[in-house]
This record gives C-alpha cells, sequence and structure tokens, in this order.
C-alpha cells in the first residue's frame, strides 16, 4: 500500500481525528523540499499510511484501538489486519481471502448495500462497520458487543419479568373466587413459566381441588380443567410444599405427574418441574407446579421469577379462600338468623315475605315466626328491631331465643311480651347497648264455624291489617310501648275475629316508609297501603305477602331502603265456602287496654 493508496482515504467515523500538531507528530514531519498536504494546515484529519501504520508508534496507535481493524482489497484479499482483529477474527490471514475463512459477513460476495452488520462468531457477539475506500479497498471495524449486549439482554429479561409479575399483579387483584382465582393463576404462568402449569389448593375434608393449564402451541388461550383428588394420592413433593417445607421430592415427581394424567406420556416422564408454595396468611394455600418439556430446565432467574408469581398467585388464592370461608359463615348465620317460615297448622294458611336491607348481607332486624301452644293454639309474632346488618340480626335472634324460651312458661300474648320487655332490658343493660323492638305479638285459635279468634298484643309496632270478605281493610287500632326501654311498659291488646277466607296482616315499617315518588322522598305510607290492598282479600295468604313486598318495591324503584317483613294470617278451615260478614275488633280490657 502506497501513499497513493490512501490519499482519499475517509475515515467515515471521525474516529480518527487528532490535531495536526498530533498528527504531524505520530506519522513523521513532512520532508524537505515536499510539497504538503493542504488538509494538514486547515486541521483536518488523514488516514495514515499502511507503511506508517506497521511500524512503531503507528502500529502500537492501531493496536489499542478498541475496534479492530481489517482492511481488503477489491478481490477480498486481506491486507491489513490490527491486533484487535487478529484477536476476535484469528481465522483471517494476511494476504488471504477473506472467503478463505469461512467467516459469513466477510465474503465479498454476501456484501449488501448495508453499511453495519452483526454475527456470533466463538461465543463473541461481534458488530462489522464498512467503510469503502479508495482504489476498490474496503476497511471493516470490528466489535466485540458481547459484554454490551449481554447487559442489555439482562436488562430487556429483567424487564419483561417484572412486566409479567406486574400483569399477574393486576389480574390476580380482582376476583374474590377461589375458581375464578386458580384459573387465572394457571393460566398466566404458561408458557412465561412453563408449557403447562397445575395448581392444587389446600385440601378440605381429605380431598383437594386442583386446576391445570397446557399451552395450546398456537398463541392463543390455553384451556384450562381441574378435578379433585384424594389428600393420600398426592405426590410428596405437593405435600411437603403444603406442609411449608421446600419440596426436595422431585426425582421420580415427572413419572407421578404422567400417572395421576397430568402431564401427557411420554414426552412428560422427561419433563423438568418445578414446585412452589403459594403463601397465604398463615399457612401454604396451595402448590403450583410447571413443567418444561425435555431437557430445558430452569435457571437462578426463572426459580426466582416463580417465587415471585407465587406469592402473588398465594396472596390472591389466600384472599378468595378467606372469602370462601367467610361467605359459608355468613350463610351459616344467615341460615339462623333469617325468618323461618311459620310450619303447616290446621285452619291456618301462613303468608311469608322478606327483604333485607341491601346492604345488610341478607340478613336485618325484622323478624316473624309461630310457635305452636297447647290445644290447637298457635303463637305468631312480627317485629323490628333497632339498627340494620349484622348487629340487628344478632340482637333480633336474641329476641327470638328469648320468646321461644319465654313461651313454655307464658302464653298470654300482653303477659309475654311484659315478660320479653325484661330480657331485653336485661340483655341491652349487660352489653352497654340501647337497643329496643317493637313487634306484635298473637295467638291464633281455631273457632267453631271455621274462623280464627286471634289475640293480638301491641309492642310499639305499626297496627295490623284485617281484610274482611267483603273487600274492605280495616286498621286494628292496636297500641303499646317499645320493648326493651323502660321497665314497665304498657302493652296494649285487642281480640279480632276472622271469619274463613279472612286475613290478618303484619308488616314492618320497611313497607309504609319505602320512599319513592317523584322526587325520591314520599313514604309509601299506611293509607296508600290501605287502599292499594282494598280488593285483595281473595288472594290467598302467600300470594298477598309477596303483594305487599311488590308494592313497596314498585315504589323504591331501585332505590335504598330499610328490612321488609310481612306475615299474612288467613283462616282457612278445609273445603271452606269464603262468606262474607265483617266484624270488628273487640278490645280486651284489662289495665294495660
Amino acid at each position: 500500500m502506497s501513499t497513493a493508496d490512501v490519499t482519499d482515504w475517509e475515515p467515515g467515523d471521525g474516529r480518527v481525528c487528532t490535531p495536526e500538531s498530533t498528527a504531524t507528530a505520530a506519522y513523521g514531519a513532512v520532508p524537505p523540499g515536499a510539497a504538503a498536504d493542504p488538509r494538514l494546515r486547515h486541521g483536518e484529519p488523514t488516514i495514515p499510511s499502511a507503511a506508517a501504520l506497521s511500524g512503531p508508534p503507528g502500529q502500537a496507535t492501531v493496536d489499542n484501538f478498541r475496534e479492530g481493524l481489517l482492511i481488503c482489497d477489491g478481490a477480498g484479499v486481506v491486507r491489513q489486519l490490527d491486533a484487535t482483529a487478529r484477536r476476535l477474527l484469528p481465522e483471517l490471514v494476511l494476504g488471504q481471502v477473506v472467503a478463505a475463512s469461512g467467516i459469513v459477513g466477510l465474503d465479498p460476495a454476501t456484501w449488501d448495500s448495508s453499511s453495519a452488520a452483526e454475527l456470533t462468531h466463538h461465543g463473541h457477539r461481534l458488530r462489522l462497520r464498512r467503510v469503502p475506500l479508495a482504489h476498490d479497498r474496503i476497511a471493516w471495524y470490528v466489535d466485540d458487543a458481547t459484554e454490551p449486549t449481554a447487559r442489555a439482554d439482562a436488562l430487556l429479561a429483567e424487564r419483561a419479568r417484572w412486566m409479567f409479575l406486574a400483569n399477574a399483579s393486576q389480574q390476580l387483584g380482582n376476583p374474590l373466587h377461589e375458581d375464578r382465582a386458580a384459573r387465572a393463576a394457571v393460566r398466566l404462568a404458561v408458557p412465561t413459566l412453563g408449557q403447562s402449569a397445575v395448581l392444587v389448593v389446600a385440601p378440605r375434608r381429605g380431598r383437594a381441588h386442583w386446576w391445570r393449564a397446557v399451552d395450546p402451541g398456537t398463541g392463543g388461550k390455553p384451556p384450562v380443567d381441574g378435578g379433585a383428588i384424594a389428600v393420600t394420592e398426592l405426590p410428596p413433593a405437593f405435600t411437603e410444599a403444603l406442609r411449608g417445607v421446600e419440596a426436595t421430592s422431585l426425582d421420580w415427581l415427572a413419572d407421578q405427574l404422567v400417572d395421576l394424567g397430568w402431564l401427557s406420556p411420554p414426552q412428560g416422564r422427561d419433563s423438568a418441574v418445578r414446585v412452589a408454595a403459594l403463601p397465604g396468611s398463615t399457612h401454604p394455600t396451595g402448590v403450583l407446579l410447571v413443567a418444561r418439556p425435555g431437557p430445558v430446565g430452569f435457571d437462578d432467574a426463572d426459580l426466582h421469577l416463580l417465587r415471585g408469581f407465587a406469592a402473588r398467585a398465594g396472596s390472591a388464592l389466600d384472599a378468595a379462600v378467606l372469602y370462601r370461608d367467610q361467605s359459608e359463615i355468613a350463610e351459616t348465620l344467615q341460615a339462623s338468623l333469617l325468618p323461618a317460615v311459620p310450619r303447616p297448622v290446621p285452619g291456618v294458611q301462613w303468608g311469608t315475605a322478606y327483604r333485607p336491607a341491601p346492604s345488610s348481607l341478607r340478613i336485618g332486624g325484622d323478624f316473624y315466626g309461630a310457635f305452636d301452644l297447647p290445644e290447637r293454639e298457635v303463637l305468631f309474632f312480627l317485629g323490628d328491631v333497632s339498627g340494620k346488618g349484622v348487629e340487628a340480626a344478632v340482637f333480633t335472634g336474641q329476641v327470638r331465643q328469648a320468646l321461644q324460651a319465654l313461651r313454655n312458661v307464658e302464653t298470654d300474648p300482653r303477659r309475654l311480651l311484659r315478660l320479653l320487655n325484661e330480657s331485653v332490658l336485661e340483655t341491652t343493660q349487660a352489653q352497654g347497648q340501647g337497643r329496643f323492638a317493637t313487634i306484635v305479638l298473637g295467638s291464633a285459635r281455631p273457632a267453631r264455624d271455621g274462623g280464627l279468634t286471634l289475640t293480638l298484643a301491641g309492642g310499639g309496632h305499626l297496627p295490623p291489617l284485617v281484610l274482611r270478605g267483603d273487600a274492605t281493610v280495616q286498621t286494628v287500632p292496636l297500641s303499646g310501648m317499645l320493648i326493651g326501654v323502660v321497665p314497665q311498659p304498657r302493652i296494649g291488646q285487642l281480640t279480632v275475629d276472622l271469619a274463613p277466607g279472612e286475613t290478618c296482616l303484619l308488616y314492618s315499617d320497611g313497607v309504609t316508609e319505602a320512599r319513592g315518588g317523584r322526587y325520591g322522598t314520599e313514604q309509601y305510607g299506611l293509607d296508600r297501603l290501605t287502599q292499594a290492598l282494598q280488593g285483595c282479600h281473595q288472594l290467598p295468604a302467600p300470594a298477598l305477602a309477596e303483594r305487599v313486598e311488590q308494592l313497596a318495591g314498585d315504589w323504591l324503584a331501585g332505590r335504598e331502603h330499610d328490612d321488609i317483613a310481612v306475615l299474612a294470617v288467613r283462616a282457612d278451615p278445609p273445603g271452606h265456602l269464603l262468606r262474607y260478614r265483617r266484624l270488628p275488633a273487640r278490645s280486651d280490657p284489662g289495665p294495660d287496654s
């Protein structure tokens, strides 16, 4: 290579840019009598000749470049190699064609219009830049990008893992249902954590439920199936993880999973499997297993990601299980606190309706019921306690239990309410509560004509209504004071005769105080209820109770409301014919009337 060969050589990337003095010192002064290069006078960089680069200090300077330098002629013959290029591309030999090295990307036959390329060579990630020179020569700059690429790949992989965990947290944070949480967990685990995933929740009553997702290989959503398995059939690795012990029994786990049908043979027996406990608030709430086919194993980053995902899945599943347990407890309490439909009694037809306040978990402060008494009599009641929700329901249960116990020692409605008042006062004072109750308590005794004789006692509740056989509605003027407020309340008592087919209706203030109308603030009221019930005398007791609930619901039009309770008592002797007569309520004389 002569000076003329590199006179017009442009470096292309601006890397060789030395001040004029430095360039002159590095490559020698201009010989006497020779014409100086005009570019030196303007401080422009020049590329040294091959001869200048081959000797000190030029060769030492080139050998210490971060990038390797390779120069080829138009025929692809290697004309220049520095130390870095020799180290990165040891197959290249000066004076031989590049194609003989077998390095793809340097062969002139493979050159394209691009000036840059990347290739993996001897475990190194190399970046090549091609710079055309004068006289059909090519300079290649070779950079070892192995470490920067590895760092970038590691950052991208870490970012992908965090994005996966963030998405998992978002997807798993919504369901409060065990089945939906488990399905979401196994579906999210595939294919990022493994080709297949199996989740087993902590066993209950000797059996454990499981869910499985398998990558379909089409990029779509993996299907999920599931079932239940006896605890004795679980592989040891699962029982270890459920006890909070790190699973060590992994040697034969793949075979055991194939035998259970959780992995498909024969590839499943060669799968790499890992087990992670799903941490709960007190103990593992389940176990997650992921499997990868063949020799593809799990490195430390994979295991770290698996544990992070298991922690999030465990939190979601623990919340779902806690919600399930609380729901079961609530359902058990509801079954004991909800008003029970009175059992059939000869000559009496019952009708009930109950709609708790929307925010009261289907339990509230309204109650009704009936107890058998000697000599074909029956005791019935409907009441309301102060407050709403669970606390009101608990107080309601206390009142009902007190009534059930006291009716064994007293059957007269008025005297029974007095005993109930003493019991409620004792309970509320002992608990430091200011609660009270309103109630209508009555006894029904069959009459000779097939009707019913009702004895009603009032404890501060709304007046009962009587639907007569002539389609009219009577309001029973029953008075009385609240239960649980003062030691000696005034208790009113009346006797009402029902002809066959006539009905006595008890209801709570959730009906009359239902707010609706044009602005949603007007109460339904007793007058509107009385007018709406006119002409409903032929309705059976169940239909009448539902009609009252429907009237209140229509008036509410979906608005918030108090507890609604209705109890209808209809004189219903077998095979009776409706007779139209009007029997006024008779006041029962006494000091409290």
